[in-house]
């Protein structure tokens, strides 16, 4: 009777080849949820024949590793997912099997080994074009003025302490902020992948509501994924 309970896949020590790719989202992908995403990539995987490793135990899953979730509607090209094979299989090999069944909008960039770990991960770079209802040179000003208050609050809520408001200005590093053409651009870094995440759209619902400004179009992009030091996360 013991023997039954043991699940089938315990005892097995099936040796693990580590991965880590990089891939981009962009265009219809931007509106794919992080839950839908890793969905859609263990379909892929299964299409592309890639053997997966399984962990083991009573509910085994295929290891696939997303340290950081990209906000919705955010394009990125250089987005991580590390996964585990149990075989190893050459780099080259392995992007072109998986780009040939990725959908419209994802596809492998790079494939290597893991170096960092997920724990060393402290920021995000942002590029955001925002087209507001007022000039470009005001909406300028505005942001300008925006950054410069002593603080800028936000609801924050947590499963512990509910709904508090959270000064987010010291967590905000502006890398660049001008005007191209009809819009406004910022270049920011944010907090991501520890105890405190700020993604770009609490900074530009921050800006709009503090300063009154509405902006009628706007185009974010993830362009660097960072350690606390300022490395390239790789």
């Amino acid at each position: 009777m013991a023997d039954m309970l043991i699940p089938k896949n315990q005892t097995l020590n099936i040796k693990r080849y580590e991965y880590r790719l990089v891939y981009e989202k962009r265009g219809r992908a931007r509106y794919i949820s992080h839950l839908d995403l890793v969905r859609a990539m263990q379909r892929v995987f299964k299409r592309a024949g890639i053997p997966l490793w399984y962990t083991q135990g009573f509910n085994p899953h295929a290891y696939l590793m997303f340290p950081l979730a990209l906000p919705l509607g955010t394009d990125s090209s250089v987005e991580i997912l590390d996964i585990a094979l149990t075989e190893p299989l050459d780099n080259a090999e392995l992007k072109k099997r998986i780009n040939e069944k990725m959908p419209q909008g994802l596809s492998i960039i790079k494939v290597g080994e893991p170096i960092m770990k997920h724990t060393m991960i402290a920021a995000a770079e942002y590029e955001i074009t925002a087209v507001c209802s007022c000039a470009p040179d005001d909406a300028l000003a505005a942001f300008e003025n925006f950054i410069s208050r002593d603080r800028i609050e936000i609801e924050k809520r947590s499963k512990k302490k509910g709904v508090n408001l959270v000064d987010i200005k010291p967590r905000i590093t502006v890398a660049a902020a001008q005007v191209r053409g009809n819009a406004l651009f910022l270049r920011l870094i944010l907090p991501a992948g520890g105890e405190f995440n700020l993604n770009t759209s609490a900074v530009m619902n921050a800006f709009c509501d503090i300063m009154g400004i509405e902006i009628t179009s706007i185009c974010t992009e993830r362009t660097k994924i960072m350690t606390s030091s300022g490395e390239i996360f790789i």
